[in-house]
């Protein structure tokens, strides 16, 4: 079985959808929605005062979708994992229209899962 895992870090954001809990659940329906994934249950959300960021998770039957925001830095990083091959959508292009990031950068690894001996 092989799964896949996305550490997506995103600079030059906009600050405003950073600290906007709103703003951030529909990045999160976006991806849900592209991706095919199964949610279990809603998002937890914590949006820091004082303008600060917002930590969000969402356990998924394939795993989890988490995400952390750094408006003091016009940044963010999102992290989602999948216990079954899937396809990404356009990290770029969505990072970059949802939350204006000039700067989307993408690893991607490959989880193969195998017994042990």
């Amino acid at each position: 079985m092989i799964g896949i895992e996305w550490l997506i870090e995103a600079f030059g954001c906009a600050e405003v959808p950073l600290r906007d809990r709103a703003q951030l659940s529909a990045l999160f329906d976006m991806i849900v929605n592209r991706m095919e994934l199964r949610p279990v249950g809603e998002a937890a959300w914590h949006v820091f005062g004082n303008g600060g960021g917002a930590t969000g998770v969402w356990m998924l039957q394939e795993s989890h979708l988490a995400i952390h925001t750094f408006p003091e830095y016009h940044s963010v990083c999102l992290n989602i994992f999948c216990c079954t091959r899937r396809s990404a959508p356009d990290w770029h292009s969505l990072f970059s229209t949802t939350l204006g990031a000039t700067d989307v950068r993408v690893r991607e690894c490959e989880r193969v899962y195998h017994r042990s001996s």
